[in-house]
């Protein structure tokens, strides 16, 4: 994806809701909210909300990206409806991104892996471990979910966790790994529709 683009992106792959306006590489407006509520129901106003912040049509944007899982599944469903309807709408490209991806991503801790946790309820996490080189992040393996016990096993070098996975069971991480293991700041949890966009630059738009 080319930097001299007007690139609509967002994010509901958890209970947050989060719509970037990227120009020619550059954030223009982005808005987040963790409030209660459907994603249905905040969506589309936010992404309203923001084009006309912005004084920019629909008809500008030249492609859109969001994030297609894992994740919440109502709330992957509405995402990626609505990812389908403005292409259709359009007829502009889109790109999916990885929930996991994302958040690996936007972890600011310099360690020599990141491990992405989502919360996938029922005992289980959503999660991928990464290792930082000269590129960016490398992937060790396939996205997968299991117990939280079994996402922490085998790590043998310095970790960093981010997610809502690594909040809900940060007791646990730190427990197994010990030194090992640092967990986020607080804000890096939340998938932001930024990160979604300066991701989607090294992606094609179909």
């Amino acid at each position: 994806m080319s930097d001299q683009m007007n690139i609509l992106s967002f994010d509901t792959s958890t209970h947050s809701c989060s719509v970037a306006l990227m120009m020619d590489g550059k954030l223009v407006s982005e808005s987040t909210s963790v409030a209660k509520g459907t994603h249905a129901m905040r969506l589309m106003p936010m992404i309203d909300t923001l084009l006309r912040r912005s004084d920019l049509p629909l008809s500008a944007i030249d492609g859109f990206a969001a994030t297609v899982g894992p994740g919440s599944f109502t709330g992957l469903r509405i995402g990626i409806s609505t990812l389908k309807g403005l292409a259709a709408a359009t007829r502009k490209p889109v790109v999916g991104i990885s929930s996991l991806q994302a958040l690996a991503h936007q972890c600011s801790l310099e360690t020599e892996l990141v491990s992405p946790m989502m919360d996938a309820r029922k005992g289980e996490v959503y999660y991928c471990r990464y290792r930082r080189c000269r590129q960016g992040l490398t992937p060790l393996a396939d996205e997968r979910n299991a117990a939280p016990v079994d996402a922490v096993g085998g790590i043998d070098l310095p970790c960093a966790f981010v997610g809502d996975g690594a909040v809900a069971y940060r007791d646990m991480i730190l427990s197994a790994l010990g030194k090992l293991a640092v967990i986020a700041p607080e804000h890096e949890h939340v998938i932001r529709a930024e990160t979604v966009a300066e991701f989607s630059k090294d992606c094609s738009l179909d």
